[in-house]
């Protein structure tokens, strides 16, 4: 086992303090058992309920040492060689007695080696033994180790006689499932394949979205990043022809395991507010046909020093071992905007968001969204870290037909009542979601009166609405002009390749 191996070389290596961070309790125990064994050196288990015992074979514990200044003063002047585990002791690392005894532990290793082993769900070592210790972290399954959990499950819920003939499992869906299982703990992929299998003795396509929803409730359960459970298809989306085309030409290179460089890495959408940018976002999740993670700046922030940007890394981590997924940043520039008041912390969040960006060989797409480009600092806009720049500029009469019908159709009109091509003549102007509120605005209105939805309620709805492009005239005339010449239209299609001379 290769965690075993790790585990193995550190002991070895005689370091005096170990760390491990970690939600698997049971599974580390069990490690030190068997590695105790293997290397023939005693081996013990300490908690704040059991005080100190051996891992292992049953023996007599010892409850006296329950309390962790006891305990500690124990190893430090009578505690044989060998390896601890002191589990949850990470509130007693406040104590200053605490860390005093851990040090002088640790400092006669020489003497007497005794390897202290922390292990806890989360471990910051104080600063006096740092230079004491070294972090271990336990290897997350890999997709063969998955598949083996699987038989192994499968197995077991036949031989408890609730199988019967024994799980009925689609090659498709099980492949699927131990995709979408990377990235959890051993644990956890255990439980949630039980699961699965449990829920009516079969491994479907239904499970694997089952699980998609509760991996991401395992890796993200302070809400620094939000699962979108509604992604549009391309369908929803009115126009935009050049970004589907566009999206669609990176499909197959980005759900490609065996591509290992040069796969998509991201898009940012500019442009006017209402224009779709976030429904578009929703669709390119959907048309890859991964999760779609939601980003939002306003929950990373916090007051203490080094916080935001810890919460951050955590977001990144959490995208990371979704993938392959879609990593949705809604109004980036609100976020990272180094002109901000608080300018210390923007340029240490933009720092952290540009080294991922760079960086990560993970297949986590960044679809970002911004209405001021102004406020972007050139290197996050630059090739390399984004793959293109799109603009979403106001519709034209085609768009906002189809705008029309895609509304009409989604609360039940049939588009073919209405005169779309009036409709679009009359809506000049409009952004997607003024000509959605102007649908809603025209039915709250029929049924207030108790009128048939038509043309002539939609066109009144109209003419009562000034659009947004004549109430914010002067800043989305400013933005078009800066992105004539500077970005790609996300509306119209691509342009053929020219031809060979």
């Amino acid at each position: 086992m290769p965690d075993l191996h790790d585990l193995e070389l550190l002991l070895r290596s005689d370091t005096p303090i170990i760390l491990i961070e970690s939600t698997e309790e049971p599974r580390v125990i069990t490690l030190f058992a068997q590695l105790a064994l293997r290397i023939a050196q005693p081996a013990w288990c300490w908690s704040v309920t059991e005080g100190l015992r051996r891992l292992e074979f049953d023996a007599e514990q010892k409850q006296r040492l329950t309390d962790p200044t006891q305990a500690l003063r124990y190893l430090r002047s009578g505690g044989e060689a060998g390896v601890y585990l002191l589990l949850d002791f990470h509130p007693y690392l406040a104590e200053p007695l605490h860390v005093r005894l851990l040090k002088e532990i640790a400092q006669s290793y020489g003497e007497r080696p005794r390897t202290l082993v922390l292990v806890s769900h989360a471990l910051e070592a104080p600063p006096e033994l740092r230079h004491l210790c070294v972090r271990c972290d336990l290897r997350l399954p890999d997709r063969n180790r998955i598949l083996t959990l699987i038989r192994e499950e499968a197995q077991a819920w036949k031989q408890s006689g609730g199988g019967g003939g024994g799980v009925r499992a689609a090659r498709e869906a099980v492949e699927q499932l131990a995709q979408n299982l990377l990235g959890v703990t051993e644990s956890d992929a255990r439980r949630l394949i039980r699961n699965a299998i449990r829920n009516d003795g079969a491994i479907t396509v239904d499970d694997v979205a089952e699980v998609k929803r509760a991996k991401y409730e395992l890796l993200s359960p302070g809400g620094l990043i939000s699962f979108e459970y509604d992604t549009r298809s391309f369908a929803d989306v009115a126009g935009l022809a050049n970004l589907k085309t566009w999206v669609d030409r990176r499909r197959a290179p980005f759900l490609d395991p065996a591509r290992i460089q040069d796969f998509p890495r991201g898009i940012l959408l500019l442009g006017v507010q209402g224009g779709g940018k976030s429904l578009a976002a929703k669709a390119v999740a959907g048309r890859f046909g991964v999760p779609l993670l939601r980003l939002d700046f306003g929950t990373l922030y916090d007051k203490y020093i080094g916080e935001t940007e810890k919460n951050l890394r955590k977001a990144l981590a959490t995208a990371d071992q979704m993938a392959p997924c879609c990593l949705w940043v809604d109004e980036i520039e609100k976020g990272i905007a180094t002109g901000s008041e608080d300018e210390g912390v923007g340029r240490r969040v933009l720092g952290t968001l540009l080294t991922w960006m760079a960086e990560r060989n993970t297949r986590v797409f960044l679809v970002a969204t911004a209405n001021d480009i102004t406020r972007l600092p050139p290197e996050l806009v630059r090739k390399g870290r984004i793959d293109e720049l799109f603009f979403v500029d106001l519709p034209d009469a085609a768009v906002r037909a189809e705008a029309f019908a895609i509304h009409l159709r989604n609360r039940g009109l049939d588009p073919a009542g209405f005169d779309l091509p009036r409709l679009a003549q009359a809506s000049e102007g409009f952004t997607g979601a003024g000509i959605e509120q102007a649908v809603v605005s025209a039915l709250y209105a029929v049924e207030a009166g108790k009128r048939t939805p038509d043309t002539c309620a939609l066109l009144d709805e109209l003419g009562r609405t000034q659009p947004l492009s004549v109430v914010m005239a002067e800043q989305i005339e400013a933005l078009r002009d800066w992105a004539r010449e500077r970005c790609v239209p996300a509306q119209g299609p691509l342009s053929a390749p020219a031809a060979a001379p």
